[in-house]
């Protein structure tokens, strides 16, 4: 499947601070349909590391699906700020993600990031607490990209 423009929402847990941490994410084509998700464990983090994987893998699962162009939306300010350059990281551990979401966005034509109100982001936040309570894919099983894991009727 081939998209020019993809809406990510991410958001990262962590139970401890550091502790047990997971990411989740849901992918959107332009018209609001998802096509993909991520519900993943990460093992331990904090939550700002959390915060970085998930939009990592984000960024990963958007360059695998074609896409030029990537809105993502995150309820961390600190690192919407950290990526949009207005915060330095100063944190060493969050160095190297860091460069590597600014490698990831410089493959695409197009990237911003914005920082959301958390209750705006509850479906990625659902699908990262659900990844520390449960083990599921990273995506959808092969031929489901149509699933909608919000959809509680299916």
């Amino acid at each position: 499947m081939k998209v020019n423009r993809l809406i990510i929402c991410t958001d990262g847990a962590s139970r401890g601070n550091p502790g047990p941490a997971a990411i989740g994410a849901t992918i959107k084509n332009e018209q609001g349909k998802l096509i993909a998700h991520i519900s993943q464990r990460i093992g331990q983090a904090t939550n700002n590391h959390a915060e970085y994987r998930a939009i990592i893998a984000a960024l990963e699962e958007a360059t695998r699906l074609g896409a030029r162009q990537v809105a993502i939306s995150s309820d961390s300010q600190l690192v919407v700020r950290q990526i949009n350059g207005e915060y330095r990281v100063k944190k060493a551990a969050l160095k190297p993600l860091y460069q590597q979401v600014k490698k990831l966005q410089s493959l695409l034509d197009d990237f911003t990031i914005t920082h959301i109100p958390r209750q705006q982001n509850q479906e990625a936040d659902s699908l990262a607490k659900m990844a520390l309570r449960t083990r599921l894919p990273t995506s959808p099983p092969p031929g489901a990209d149509s699933v909608d894991p919000f959809d509680l009727k299916n």
